[in-house]
């Protein structure tokens, strides 16, 4: 398979062990079988391999670096914000403006009864029908809280006046942000936190002089990933290179 060869060019191949899944349900288009290849997670990874694998469409979930690899599906597509090129809409700068509010942080990541529980109740009112319902604090541990040591990651919290409103968690690399996973207040939708999120991830990236912030995978016909297409430009992984999304593709 080209793809294949093409990693083998970037990276020692004969380091990196990598297993597929089986065929399962796809948890994004109905009617779809899918599948993924993941790295050994016996495997030591450095940040120079990390960041390789993310530019070839990879992704973390926990302590597993994963991409699909459906043998008659490409719809899953990696997508990145180029920052150099980025800037607000009217409708972001509207959101930036109604948060200016909030204090945020950075902080280690943990499953604190204040983190877990805006976990668990992001969970149970927002995704009650997706693959991580019941939430648990061993599966946010797994997922959020275990990682390779070469991710460097960090939840980012966002608080008004000490209440916990929102996390987002990023691993930093060298060329920018890879954006994991963001959880937050269902009660404060008015504030729009999971774009919030997003922009200070690519305002806080453009500040330290970063090229990129990661935002995992898009599908076109998804209705659930619909909101990465609102950062543009965006930049998607498809035939062995990044290249801008149109608008006619959206």
């Amino acid at each position: 398979m080209l793809w294949w060869f093409f990693i083998s060019s970037l990276i020692d191949i004969n380091n990196l062990v990598f297993y597929p899944t089986p065929e399962h349900d796809c948890s994004y288009l109905d009617n779809r079988q899918s599948r993924s290849i993941f790295l050994s997670p016996d495997q030591a990874m450095d940040e120079s391999s990390y960041m390789q694998l993310t530019d070839l469409g990879f992704r973390r979930s926990g302590g597993h670096i994963y991409r699909p690899w459906c043998d008659d599906c490409n719809e899953c597509k990696s997508v990145r914000v180029p920052l150099a090129g980025f800037s607000l809409s009217k409708n972001q700068k509207r959101v930036i403006n109604r948060n200016k509010d909030l204090e945020v942080t950075f902080e280690a990541p943990s499953n604190s009864d204040e983190i877990y529980n805006l976990y668990e109740t992001y969970i149970n009112l927002r995704h009650s029908d997706g693959d991580m319902y019941p939430p648990s604090r061993e599966q946010f541990e797994s997922f959020l809280c275990q990682s390779p040591p070469s991710s460097h990651t960090q939840f980012v919290c966002f608080r008004l006046d000490q209440q916990l409103l929102a996390v987002a968690v990023i691993d930093l690399l060298s060329k920018g942000v890879s954006a994991i996973y963001t959880f937050f207040d269902p009660a404060h939708d008015a504030r729009s936190l999971g774009r919030l999120a997003v922009l200070w991830q690519i305002q806080w990236a453009s500040k330290q002089k970063m090229q990129y912030v990661y935002l995992g995978y898009w599908i076109k016909d998804c209705q659930k990933m619909a909101y990465k297409a609102e950062y543009k430009p965006l930049q998607v992984f498809e035939g062995l290179i990044w290249k801008t999304l149109e608008p006619y593709e959206v």
